[in-house]
């Protein structure tokens, strides 16, 4: 769901009707429950060919401002195709579980992944279960930023991104500058952050912190941040509702913040994006093909209609994210506030795997329980 719908649900108040970007699909369940197929949306009218696509609940659920319907319109209205959402409860594990077990997948190909459920794949699955996507197949393929891209093997296509930092209230405090700078006295108990055992936002900050102080000096610092009092509560969502209430002046979120605060004639000072060290950690997300397709023409056109400039302007828009390609043309609020760090920052697929498990089970050993 929306951030803002998720808040409004929860009863937050108008206050908490802001955030920027969709909820993550970490922060939103997750793998779990019987790993059923979950919902599907749209179906074949028996006219032309039909492309099944997978994706997370929150890309296709609120009709009137999630990209996925949106998406379906204009791709059915311009091909002579159906194109039919698939959300499994699991995400990606169901997909790895059929392929395991050596069970059809019927799907076509995938909206959402990102570099964790790109290891996973990997690390469990012997056989690709995606497609590398072969040069000159896609005519806007060469339109994505390099530095989003985190698939050695060519399998996944990039199509938004967002940063992760910190959203402050001004009316309270200023914000420190610098990694270091909230460990000060000044800063005691203003930090709120998410687990990282159990939020993607969290795992993300957990991972700047990394690149900040190493893998040998980053638990040194979580001790200093500990002692300082941050507050580790467990999904994007406990942390922005407890924001929202005033429990603390900053917290780990997105820096598309203000597009939302704009839109609701928010006090801009309440939700003032601070990069530390001029730095945010990019989450990008990515598409791609299922090996086992047997619609690998249709599939590539869709991910190439994915890439084109108008399509790329109305995802970023609809997720308050940042389009993958220079080519869109946003809307002059959202170039306004969605506010894009002087030094995006990430690891690679190659430096995560074999390290970001260990990490992130160091990081609980010490912190979770306590």
């Amino acid at each position: 769901m929306k951030r803002r719908d998720f808040l409004a649900a929860a009863g937050v108040g108008s206050a908490a009707l802001l955030a920027g970007c969709t909820v993550q699909r970490d922060d939103a369940g997750g793998a779990g429950g019987d790993g059923g197929r979950g919902t599907t949306t749209g179906s074949s009218d028996g006219d032309g060919d039909e492309l099944v696509v997978a994706t997370y609940g929150a890309f296709v659920d609120a009709p009137s401002s999630s990209p996925g319907p949106w998406l379906k319109r204009r791709f059915e209205s311009e091909f002579d195709a159906t194109l039919t959402w698939e959300t499994p409860e699991d995400g990606v594990n169901y997909y790895i579980e059929r392929a395991s077990r050596g069970v059809e997948i019927d799907a076509d190909a995938y909206v959402g992944l990102d570099t964790d459920m790109l290891l996973r794949i990997d690390e469990n699955l012997d056989d690709d279960l995606f497609a590398p996507v072969e040069d000159g197949t896609l005519d806007r393929r060469g339109d994505v930023k390099e530095g989003l891209e985190f698939d050695p093997r060519g399998r996944v296509v990039p199509y938004d991104t967002g940063y992760i930092s910190l959203v402050y209230d001004e009316t309270d405090e200023v914000a420190p500058e610098t990694f270091d700078g909230l460990l000060r006295p000044e800063f005691e108990g203003d930090l709120l952050t998410q687990n990282p055992t159990t939020s993607s936002t969290g795992k993300a900050f957990l991972l700047h912190t990394i690149k900040a102080k190493g893998g040998d000096g980053y638990l040194d610092y979580w001790r200093g941040l500990k002692e300082n009092d941050v507050r580790v509560l467990g999904t994007w969502e406990d942390s922005y509702a407890a924001y929202s209430n005033d429990e603390a002046p900053m917290v780990v979120s997105y820096s598309t913040d203000q597009v939302y605060a704009n839109e609701e004639g928010e006090d801009l000072a309440e939700h003032r994006i601070r990069f530390l060290s001029g730095q945010g950690y990019a989450n990008p997300e990515g598409m791609a093909r299922f090996a086992a397709s047997g619609n690998v023409e249709l599939a590539n056109r869709f991910m190439d209609f994915v890439l084109r400039p108008d399509v790329q302007a109305e995802i970023a828009v609809r997720n308050v994210q940042f389009p993958a390609t220079d080519a869109a043309e946003l809307p002059e609020d959202f170039e306004r506030y969605a506010k894009e760090p002087d030094e995006p920052v990430t690891f690679t697929y190659e430096e995560l795997r074999g390290n970001v498990d260990g990490w992130t089970e160091g990081w609980a050993r010490e912190f979770a329980s306590k």
